[in-house]
C-alpha cells in the first residue's frame, strides 16, 4: 500500500487528526495534489474516491478550491499508481486563484479538462477588471484562459468619472490573457443573446455584442437600439466608447442597408415661462 494511501486512511479511522494530516495525492495534470479539512478525511477504496468534510480544501499548484463537502474522484494507472481525475464540492463552494475568485453552492472540477463548473444561487467571479455574476452556470476553463457564464450574465466595471458600466447577455464569454505582470487579465468580452450595455449616459440594445477591455469599446449587432433619455436611435450596428460615453449608430455596409433612423425629443425646460 502506497504511503499516500495509508495516510488517507488513517485520516478516516481517526477523523479528529485529518485536519493536521491531510493527503498528498497525483492529479491528472502536470501539478501535485494536496487535499485536507477541519473535521473527516475518508478514504473509499471501492468506489475509488476521497471524502473531506468541513473546510474541505482541494489546492493544485496556485490554485484552491474550497468548500463543506468535498469529495475526490481517482483512478489507477497502468505503472501500479493512482491520481485524481475529478473532484466535486458542496456548500459554499469557493476557487481562488492569485487574480481571481469565483464561488457558487456546487462545484465540479474536471482535471482533465481542466475547467471548473460551479452552480447554484449567488454565482460570482471577481477579477482584476470586474465582477461577473451567472443564474445558471459559471465556467471557468484554466487551460484555455477562458470563463463563461450562462443565464442572465453581467459583467460590471467601474465607469470613469464615477458610476458603473454594465454588459448583460444571456451568455457572456470572457477571453483572459497574462497582463504586464503575468498574472492572467480579461482581455474580450463576448456577449450573446439580448445583449444590453449600460452606461451612465446611454443603454444600448442588441442581440450579439464584443467588448475590448484594453480599448473599452463596445461593438453591438443586431436590431440595435440606442436610448438616452427620452432619445432612442436604431440601426445595424453600434460602436460604444464605455471609456468616453460616445456611442455612435452605424449602417451595415451594402446595397441592402437600411437607414440609421432616430427618434429625437427637444428639451424645452429652458423656453418654460417662470411660475
Amino acid at each position: 500500500m502506497r504511503p499516500v494511501l495509508v495516510l488517507a486512511l488513517a485520516a478516516a479511522l481517526w477523523p479528529a487528526a485529518a485536519a493536521a494530516q491531510g493527503v498528498g495525492l497525483e492529479g491528472s495534470g502536470d501539478q501535485p495534489i494536496h487535499v485536507d479539512a477541519a473535521e473527516s478525511l475518508e478514504w473509499h477504496s471501492e468506489q475509488k474516491l476521497y471524502v473531506a468534510r468541513g473546510d474541505a480544501r482541494l489546492r493544485q499548484g496556485d490554485t484552491t478550491l474550497r468548500s463543506d463537502l468535498l469529495t475526490a474522484y481517482y483512478r489507477d494507472l497502468p505503472n501500479g499508481g493512482t491520481e485524481i481525475w475529478r473532484a466535486t464540492a458542496d456548500g459554499n463552494v469557493v476557487i481562488e486563484t492569485p487574480t481571481e475568485r469565483a464561488q457558487g453552492d456546487q462545484g465540479v472540477y474536471d482535471l482533465d479538462k481542466n475547467v471548473f463548473v460551479l452552480t447554484g444561487r449567488d454565482l460570482r467571479l471577481d477579477t482584476q477588471d470586474g465582477v461577473i455574476t451567472a443564474r445558471d452556470s459559471l465556467e471557468y476553463w484554466r487551460g484555455r484562459q477562458l470563463a463563461v457564464a450562462r443565464g442572465n450574465a453581467v459583467a460590471v466595471q467601474p465607469a470613469e468619472g464615477g458610476g458603473e458600466n454594465r454588459i448583460e447577455a444571456d451568455v457572456l464569454t470572457a477571453e483572459m490573457r497574462p497582463g504586464p505582470d503575468g498574472a492572467l487579465e480579461i482581455d474580450v468580452i463576448n456577449a450573446l443573446g439580448g445583449v444590453t450595455i449600460t452606461t451612465p449616459t446611454d443603454v444600448v440594445r442588441g442581440q450579439e455584442g464584443v467588448y475590448n477591455v484594453r480599448t473599452e469599446i463596445a461593438t453591438i449587432m443586431g436590431r440595435v437600439r440606442i436610448t438616452r433619455g427620452e432619445n432612442q436611435l436604431n440601426g445595424d450596428y453600434a460602436e460604444v466608447n464605455l471609456a468616453t460615453g460616445v456611442s455612435r449608430l452605424l449602417a451595415q455596409p451594402g446595397p441592402q442597408r437600411e437607414r440609421v433612423r432616430g427618434l429625437l425629443v427637444p428639451d424645452n425646460t429652458e423656453n418654460r415661462a417662470e411660475p
